[in-house]
């Protein structure tokens, strides 16, 4: 391939790349953007400020939000987005873009508290709206099939997010100090289930309707 073969094919990757991410949902498309974005400008700046902190080592509540959108490398970075892109996008077409920011902000925040409350090291990253976005595609398509990386099989999305919750709870249990913020995951994971069951009032959240007292007339 030659100089001018190479610019071509640059310009038509160009192309396809800006046609598919147009074709995205907004708030999906924006949030990868702003992430992409983010992750370059890391290379610039120093952002540990916006990192998730503890009490003791300089939190402030804005980063309850901002730790989502730091990323410690490239590959963090794209496998994040690769799931917000296969999950995010059918979501925020179903739910509209209202509901789907609130679940964004309630995955994102939850996870940060859930961490806090567990650990005290900082975290970054959006994996805990990831695995939020992952039991939500579950609970509204458990048949619908998803073609996954490693191995390259189809499985059915209930049986993937069954897999991934075994995996996240042993990890809980055996992984002791691995870098990875598995209380955060837990945390996204949790804070999703709960506002879903919240929008379709079942429990915890469905409320019992106390049945009239009825007294027969003798």
């Amino acid at each position: 391939m030659n100089k001018y073969e190479f610019q071509r094919f640059l310009k038509r990757a160009g192309r396809n790349i800006s046609y598919y991410v147009q074709r995205l949902p907004k708030v999906t498309r924006y949030l990868l953007i702003t992430l992409v974005f983010i992750f370059t400008l890391e290379h610039f700046f120093n952002f540990s400020a916006f990192a998730l902190h503890s009490f003791a080592t300089g939190f402030n509540p804005l980063q309850l939000v901002t730790y989502a959108f730091l990323h410690a490398n490239f590959s963090h970075l794209f496998f994040n987005a690769l799931a917000i892109w296969m999950f995010g996008a059918p979501i925020e077409e179903y739910w509209g873009e209202k509901r789907y920011i609130i679940f964004i902000l309630v995955c994102i925040i939850g996870a940060a508290v859930t961490h806090m409350l567990f650990q005290t090291s900082g975290v970054i990253g959006i994996s805990g709206l990831v695995f939020g976005l992952l039991l939500a595609y579950g609970m509204m398509w458990p048949e619908r099939e998803i073609m996954l990386l490693l191995p390259p099989m189809p499985i059915k999305a209930k049986y993937m997010v069954m897999g991934y919750g075994a995996l996240l709870f042993f990890n809980l249990l055996s992984s002791g100090n691995d870098g990875i913020a598995h209380f955060a995951h837990l945390g996204g994971a949790l804070s999703g289930f709960l506002l879903i069951q919240y929008w379709r009032k079942k429990p915890p959240f469905n409320k019992r309707k106390k049945k009239a007292n009825i007294y027969r007339v003798k």
